[in-house]
C-alpha cells in the first residue's frame, strides 16, 4: 500500500531557476523571461514577446533528498490555424546530471496564430501538475528543464522532502543568442536543443538567448549580453534578418559592429564567436522575406518558401552567402585588435551534404537528428583542443 506524501511546499524563486535573465509574478506564479524588462519595453512585436517567454535553456534547479515531486505549471501552447496540433512541450528531469524521466503538462492556455493575416488569439485554460516519483532518498541535484517552446508559468514546487538551492558551481558560463535554430525549433526536448547539447559536451552552463524570429540585432539584445554574466560569449547572425528582409548590406555591417561593441563593454576579453549562418537552400543566394507555403498544409505539412529574387542582391538585398562573406570579413578586421574573437561558418556545423542527408523538414528548420549533429559539431569545434572555447577562460590552449 502506497501512502501519500506529506509535501513541502517550496516558492519558486530567482534563486531556484537557471538560465533566465528576469522572473515577473504573475496572478498565478511567476513566469521566467529570457530578456530583462527593460529589453522588453523597448520592443512591441508580438513574435519577440512569445519568443523570449518560451524558457529555452531555462530548468529549476535545487538540492534534496526528495523521492517525489511536484511542479503545478500554466502552459501557453500555440496552435497555427490549418495546421496539425503541435505535441506538447517537453520537461526534462536531471538527476546529477543524467536524464531521468521525461513528461508533459495537459491543459494550458492556447493561443492561436493566424499565419496568412498574422492575427493571434488567445484562450484561457486550465493549469496542470507534473509529477515524478520513485527517485533516491540520497541528496542529489535535481535539475527540471522547462519546455523550450511553449511559455510557462511557474505556480507551485511540492517536495516530500526540504529543497534548497544549488550551491554556485565551477563550470563556466556560455551565453549565447542566435534564431529559431538556436531557440530549439523541433528539437524532440529542452536538453536535446542543438545549444543544451553542445553545453554538456562541453561542460559548461548554457544562457540561451536564442530567440524564433528575433535574432534582429537589436540594441537591447546586444546590451542584455553586455550585462549578464559569462565566461564564453556566441552570437549566430544572419537567417532571420533574410528571412524577414530587415535590412541592406549597407546597414548590416555597422549594425554588427555595434552589436558586437555593445556586448566587448561589458566582456571585453572573453571568447567572442561569431557564427554564420547553417546551410539553407531556399536563402543561400535568394533574399527574403521568406513566406508560409500552404501548398502541402492538407498533408500535415507547413513550409516557407523564399519571395526575394536573386537579382535584388545588386540592391544590396541580404542572402546567406552574402552575410557570411560579411562576417567573415567583419570578424578579420576585428581580430587585429582583438585576439579573442574568433569566426564559424554555419556550414561546418550543417551544410549542403548534410541537407542531403537530413533535409529542413520545412526548408527553415532542423529536425531533432539535425540538432543532435548541430550540437556535437559546435561542441566538437569550439570546446576541442586548440577551440575558440577550449581554455580555462577561453581560446588554445
Amino acid at each position: 500500500m502506497h501512502t501519500k506524501p506529506e509535501w513541502i511546499t517550496t516558492p519558486v524563486t530567482a534563486d531556484l531557476l537557471r538560465g533566465c535573465l528576469d522572473v515577473e509574478h504573475t496572478a498565478h506564479g511567476v513566469l521566467p523571461h529570457r530578456l530583462p524588462a527593460h529589453a522588453r519595453a523597448q520592443c512591441a512585436d508580438g513574435q519577440l514577446a512569445m519568443a523570449e517567454s518560451q524558457p529555452s535553456g531555462v530548468r529549476l534547479l535545487f538540492r534534496t533528498r526528495a523521492t517525489a515531486i511536484e511542479l503545478d505549471a500554466l502552459p501557453t501552447k500555440r496552435v497555427y490555424a490549418g495546421a496539425p496540433p503541435r505535441p506538447d512541450g517537453v520537461y526534462d528531469l536531471l538527476v546529477d546530471g543524467r536524464l531521468i524521466e521525461q513528461a508533459c503538462v495537459a491543459g494550458g492556455n492556447t493561443l492561436t496564430i493566424d499565419m496568412t493575416t498574422g492575427k493571434a488569439d488567445t484562450r484561457s485554460g486550465p493549469a496542470g501538475t507534473l509529477r515524478f516519483a520513485g527517485l533516491s532518498d540520497d541528496m542529489k541535484n535535481v535539475e527540471i528543464w522547462l519546455p523550450h517552446n511553449e511559455t510557462t508559468e511557474l505556480i507551485a514546487l511540492r517536495t516530500d522532502a526540504p529543497v534548497e538551492p544549488a550551491p554556485p558551481g565551477n563550470r563556466r558560463v556560455w551565453l549565447h543568442h542566435g534564431s529559431s535554430i538556436s531557440h530549439g525549433s523541433d528539437a524532440a526536448s529542452p536538453t536535446t536543443t542543438w545549444p543544451a547539447l553542445a553545453a554538456s559536451l562541453g561542460g559548461v552552463d548554457l544562457v540561451n538567448l536564442g530567440l524564433g524570429g528575433s535574432a534582429l540585432l537589436d540594441p537591447f539584445t546586444a546590451r542584455a549580453m553586455r550585462d549578464t554574466a559569462a565566461d564564453l560569449i556566441s552570437v549566430k547572425i544572419g537567417i532571420n534578418l533574410v528571412n524577414a528582409d530587415l535590412m541592406r548590406l549597407r546597414a548590416f555591417g555597422p549594425a554588427v559592429h555595434g552589436f558586437l561593441d555593445t556586448i566587448r563593454d561589458g566582456h571585453p576579453t572573453a571568447p567572442l564567436l561569431v557564427v554564420s549562418p547553417i546551410y539553407c537552400p531556399i536563402h543561400e543566394d535568394t533574399p527574403g522575406p521568406a513566406a508560409p507555403d500552404f501548398s502541402n498544409i492538407g498533408e500535415g505539412r507547413l513550409q516557407f518558401k523564399a519571395m526575394g529574387a536573386p537579382a535584388e542582391r545588386a540592391s544590396g538585398k541580404l542572402t546567406l552567402n552574402v552575410i557570411r562573406a560579411e562576417l567573415a570579413r567583419i570578424v578579420a578586421q576585428r581580430a587585429g585588435e582583438d585576439p579573442n574573437v574568433y569566426y564559424l561558418d554555419g556550414r561546418d556545423l550543417y551544410g549542403e551534404t548534410d541537407h542531403a542527408e537530413l533535409p529542413l523538414p520545412d526548408q527553415l528548420h532542423p529536425d531533432a537528428a539535425t540538432h543532435r549533429r548541430i550540437g556535437e559539431r559546435f561542441a566538437a569545434s569550439a570546446f576541442a583542443r586548440g577551440g575558440s572555447f577550449s581554455g580555462p577562460c577561453g581560446g588554445a590552449v
